[in-house]
């Protein structure tokens, strides 16, 4: 039973940690951790994985279209 208050407290804790910026800041809200929102990531040419498979597919297209003409 004491291990699962102490749990719990924790838990509780780490929430509260968590939710200081969106709690206390006027229209606060948690920052995108999509790779697309970041802009260090883009800088050094980083995507998510949607956007690299966007891409080799249509290299792939490009290619295959080249070497059939």
């Amino acid at each position: 039973m004491k291990i699962l208050l102490l749990t719990t407290l924790i838990i509780a804790i780490a929430m509260a940690f968590l939710c200081v910026k969106v709690i206390l800041q006027k229209n606060g809200r948690f920052a995108s951790q999509h790779i697309h929102d970041s802009e260090a990531m883009r800088e050094r040419g980083i995507h998510c994985v949607m956007d690299q498979d966007r891409e080799m597919r249509q290299e792939r297209q490009r290619v295959s279209e080249f070497s059939h003409s």
